[in-house]
């Protein structure tokens, strides 16, 4: 029964779910399309705010590139290879493979998300290597639904915004909030940490159950994968026949530029605690990498492979910039499309209920604010408030706003794309398998929040 579901859930994805630059087009034009109904304003100024929101994202789409080049280029080295060889032998079976690769990439996400996403996706494409009878797709999906545990894990943005002191928190929540609220509360609550754990636990065995009879195991071709590891190495056979060649295949420089990265990691950690962003992880990969690729011509080939890799994010992520400039974009009376969102859920919910709807409430507008940051923005004013009228605790209130973010992550191709770019598949490739996983781990996250 459970595999029948799965694979009806996966032939409808397949069949109707577009490229994922499609589904933001689609997006784009739904978005419109509802701004005008429901905050009564005119195509042109929609649009307006579509244009004016269209390159909000290019810092965060530069970061988020940089994570899978420089994700993919590190793992490209002999010593990460030799590191993700070993870890993947321990699996001998397409099953043990898929709970693998599910429990390692979970428990990575809820560490650092960035660093899960780009290490699940490499651990996934080595265990394909190595498990010739594994399914291809469901192995990216299983590596890919690690994700649904960041925002509940030490990298959350939410959360951390609200233990910061230098965040405005009064002005972000419309007066809910007035002092920082600390990690115990929110990350290290007993009921985040049962929530979380509930699914990094059982996540893997979801996945596993999910594992096509031998007839419909859609595989990649060993000779593909092992392929692509040849040309790469001999893409970086040394040459040393004249000056500039030396210069490129000299291992001092990588050495000296690996120890400058290595000198200012270390300066950084000491002084700033284990603040792992965008920024220092993409710095860390970087370094490593150069370190570990020896020479400049390894690296430089390494970062060109990897680049192909990244089309997806460049092209979409300024489409859904575009999105969240339209769901913010208020009318004369101050009236956006996320909060009228918002302010439904909160108007047929009681203290008892409250947390549950702000969660379902967070999950519809991810689809068109895929970022904890955007979020927080849009529903933050609403939500707290609201919340803090009904009696619920604002750090349950904060929680189910980011455990609504990670949720619906599952069927929107926004965040899958780094893993996607690595791997080399669509997003109707996975989502059909992530669809499970978003219903059970939905389920989970609306008990928890019932019962704890």
């Amino acid at each position: 029964m459970f595999k029948k579901f799965t694979n009806g859930c996966v032939a409808l994805v397949q069949k109707y779910l577009p490229d994922a630059f499609i589904f933001a087009i689609f997006l784009t034009i739904l978005t419109l399309v509802l701004g005008m109904i429901f905050t009564h304003q005119g195509p042109v100024a929609m649009l307006v705010h579509w244009g004016d929101g269209f390159w909000s994202l290019l810092l965060f789409s530069m970061q988020m590139a940089l994570v899978l080049v420089t994700g993919h280029a590190l793992a490209s080295s002999s010593p990460v290879k030799k590191g993700l060889k070993k870890m993947a032998g321990l699996a001998k079976t397409p099953t043990q493979a898929i709970f693998a690769v599910s429990l390692v990439s979970a428990l990575a996400c809820w560490l650092n998300w960035g660093f899960g996403l780009v290490i699940g996706a490499l651990y996934a494409m080595e265990l394909a290597r190595q498990v010739r009878d594994v399914d291809y797709r469901l192995l990216i999906a299983s590596a890919y639904s690690g994700f649904l545990v960041w925002h509940g894990g030490i990298s959350a943005s939410i959360p951390l915004t609200l233990a910061t002191t230098t965040s405005d928190l009064p002005t972000m929540t419309a007066g809910a909030i007035t002092e920082i609220i600390p990690t115990t509360q929110t990350i290290f609550s007993p009921f985040n940490l049962i929530i979380s754990f509930a699914i990094i636990l059982t996540l893997p065995l979801i996945n596993r159950a999910m594992h096509p009879e031998p007839g419909k195991v859609v595989r990649i071709s060993p000779a593909l994968l092992d392929s692509k590891n040849e040309e790469e190495e001999a893409a970086s056979v040394e040459v040393n026949e004249t000056p500039a060649d030396k210069l490129e295949n000299s291992k001092i420089i990588s050495f000296i530029i690996g120890i400058f990265g290595i000198i200012y990691i270390v300066y950084y950690f000491a002084t700033k605690g284990f603040d792992l962003n965008l920024n220092i992880l993409n710095f860390i990969f970087l370094t490593l990498g150069i370190l570990f690729h020896q020479t400049p011509r390894k690296f430089i080939k390494a970062v060109g492979e990897a680049v192909k890799g990244s089309s997806g994010i460049i092209l979409q992520f300024p489409f859904y910039a575009g999105i969240m400039g339209m769901m913010t974009g208020k009318n004369i009376d101050g009236v956006c499309l996320a909060g009228v969102i918002s302010n439904w859920f909160v108007n047929i919910s009681t203290a008892k209920s409250f947390p549950v709807y702000t969660f379902l409430s967070a999950g519809i507008i991810n689809f068109f604010v895929p970022s904890g940051g955007g979020q927080w923005a849009v529903q933050a004013p609403i939500m707290m408030p609201a919340g803090q009228a009904l009696g619920v605790p604002a750090a349950k209130t904060a929680m189910a706003i980011a455990w609504g973010d990670a949720w619906t992550n599952m069927i929107q191709p926004f965040w899958a794309l780094p893993a996607l770019g690595i791997a080399g598949l669509g997003a109707r490739d996975i989502m059909g398998f992530c669809l499970i996983d978003l219903i059970w781990s939905g389920i989970i996250i609306i008990l928890g929040f019932l019962l704890l």
